[in-house]
């Protein structure tokens, strides 16, 4: 039988790792374990640039954060990245799309926005794995996960296969009921089965709480909608989804009752 049907993967499957971050601490809390066994990956974050303008007020999340109107809030956000990625050893790349908390509902970017630029980014590094946000909840993680698997399918076309993509679960919004079962539904029946694969790693807790707490003006938020401590507590696993068509033959479970 083959080994693969058993969620194993060959070892060059993950030589060179791209993830795929909605914000910029989704990756660590995400793949922290991917990054910190798979050194000098690449993490792109695709809502990684400043706003045209900053609200007037600063957002809920931005205040429980220490800012205060006229802060540049992406700019300290970019200086905590980088630190976290330091202690991820991983290599930043920073999209120019804004938070959805900065904008009005028709002023933010839609997947086709964000395929073209993430695709560029992602080719330049030329992975052979990419892993992205399961896309639950959030606005922002939704739009991540749908232009990633635009770009999936660009890349396939572009070279016969393209990387081996994966889908990582969001870190709090995966606790939510139900939506990781509707996100995995969702793909099921779009014939992109995703399955949990056997991708080997090093438990380094400490290390991976360190690079979390890099991330300082998000923590106060984390802790009073995500419940982070507690998360980190519990060292809640990090679970890897690897996405691909059904084996040959078994396609016809895709619509069974």
């Amino acid at each position: 039988m083959e080994k693969e049907l058993w969620g194993l993967l060959e070892p060059s499957t993950l030589e060179r790792i791209v993830v795929v971050s909605p914000h910029f601490d989704d990756a660590a809390m995400g793949t922290g374990h991917v990054l910190i066994t798979y050194p000098a990956s690449t993490v792109i974050t695709v809502l990684a640039g400043r706003p045209p303008n900053y609200p007037s007020e600063v957002t809920e999340w931005d205040a429980l954060g220490g800012f205060v109107t006229g802060d540049d809030v992406v700019g300290a956000r970019q200086d905590e990245d980088r630190a976290a990625m330091a202690v991820l050893g991983a290599e930043p790349v920073w999209l120019d799309f804004s938070d959805h908390q900065y904008l009005d509902p028709p002023d933010r970017p839609t997947p086709t926005d964000v395929a073209p630029a993430l695709r560029a980014a992602i080719a330049a590094v030329g992975p052979s794995a990419v892993f992205l946000p399961m896309g639950l909840a959030n606005p922002d993680h939704v739009l991540t996960h749908d232009a990633g698997l635009i770009v999936r399918e660009a890349l396939a076309e572009d070279d016969g296969g393209g990387p081996a993509w994966f889908g990582y679960e969001d870190a709090g919004y995966k606790h939510l009921p139900g939506l990781l079962a509707w996100r995995v539904s969702k793909l099921f029946r779009a014939g992109l089965w995703p399955t949990p694969s056997m991708v080997p790693v090093q438990l380094d807790m400490e290390r991976r709480r360190a690079a979390i707490m890099k991330y300082a003006s998000q923590i106060a938020p984390l802790e009073q909608d995500h419940l982070l401590s507690e998360r980190l507590a519990a060292n809640v696993p990090e679970q890897y989804w690897r996405f691909s068509p059904p084996p040959a033959g078994w396609e016809g479970l895709t619509s069974a009752e």
